[in-house]
């Protein structure tokens, strides 16, 4: 997906920029100098192993931690100098679930509006439109601990949104979900940029920031290892190729002599070309072919995937799982 622009082509704002985020605890540098800017009304997602850093950015972008070096503006606020107003522009949501699973789905909304000082009317009618939204006005009479972990997940986004916020932060919002209530909540996700939030999203699940995200920031101890679209992502890692096949062996042999740094599978007769799997790439392919009057009789296009990319950049990892709690 393109980088979200305005009307006339300008780039979107953005809602949260980051310079030499740093962070460390006791001699474990977390952070070694982060750089980010989200573009209003997009979805961001940080995308990286267990101990890369991802919570700990979350962190001090919402203010529950201080950096201990950088600078950072949220929706206009620095995080240093105006943490009230960060906090009042955002929401958050942890990989591990704030509901009170001893009070009722409704009574968990109807807290949060409390926190947020509104008046009880208003927080009553804006749970009852979150519930409702969220498909959980059936379970709102119900204790929560009895939902399921898509249904607590979908109460936790809809508390979080009680506030209004124009930037939300979601710490692995799927862990632990079956894959149906994973592609609900890539609905829900989907339905808040729509309506205009920022969404930063920290993920481990490749599908899912390829999937969601605008653009893609991959962590690596502590450091961003690249950025861009996801399709900028894939072109960073060699492996894509052409493959033509051929049953005619004597095309097949004088399309070997035609290209270039082919490498050839006499018994499939069939032909693999390294391309970047660009347009201008593919073209140049056919109009060798062309020029040599050949004709393939089948041609896949192979590009790398976001995990070949993800392994490519970060390698193994046998470090510990952050929490946001």
């Amino acid at each position: 997906m393109p980088t979200p622009r305005k009307a006339g082509g300008h780039p979107a704002p953005a809602a949260v920029t980051a310079i030499g985020l740093r962070k460390s605890y006791g001699d474990k540098t977390v952070l070694d100098g982060i750089d980010l800017r989200i573009p209003a009304g997009s979805v961001f997602a940080l995308l990286g192993p267990n101990g890369a850093g991802k919570t700990t950015v979350v962190k001090i972008l919402s203010t529950l931690v201080t950096a201990d070096g950088g600078q950072a503006q949220v929706a206009g606020h620095d995080i240093a100098a105006s943490p009230d107003g960060v906090r009042a522009a955002i929401g958050v949501t942890g990989q591990f679930s704030a509901v009170d699973g001893l009070i009722t789905g409704e009574e968990n909304m109807l807290l949060m509006a409390d926190l947020h000082h509104l008046p009880r009317p208003e927080g009553q009618r804006i749970a009852a439109e979150l519930l409702e939204r969220f498909d959980l006005a059936e379970a709102a009479k119900k204790p929560a601990s009895t939902y399921s972990g898509g249904m607590k997940r979908r109460l936790d986004i809809a508390m979080t949104l009680v506030g209004s916020p124009r930037i939300i932060f979601l710490d692995e919002p799927t862990t632990g979900l079956d894959p149906r209530s994973r592609h609900t909540m890539w609905g829900i996700i989907r339905e808040l940029v729509t309506g205009g939030t920022t969404v930063l999203l920290t993920t481990q699940y490749l599908d899912e920031a390829d999937e969601l995200a605008d653009r893609i920031a991959v962590l690596n101890d502590g450091r961003i290892a690249a950025e861009g679209t996801a399709e900028e992502l894939k072109r960073l890692v060699p492996g894509g190729h052409v493959r033509l096949r051929f049953t005619d062996p004597a095309a097949y042999r004088s399309a070997a002599s035609a290209l270039h740094e082919v490498t050839r599978d006499d018994e499939a007769l069939s032909l693999q070309i390294p391309s970047d799997g660009t347009q201008r790439d593919l073209r140049s392919v056919l109009d060798r072919l062309d020029a040599a009057g050949i004709e393939a009789d089948e041609l896949t296009v192979h590009t790398p995937d976001l995990d070949d990319v993800f392994f490519a950049l970060t390698g193994p990892t046998d470090q510990p799982e952050e929490t946001l709690r």
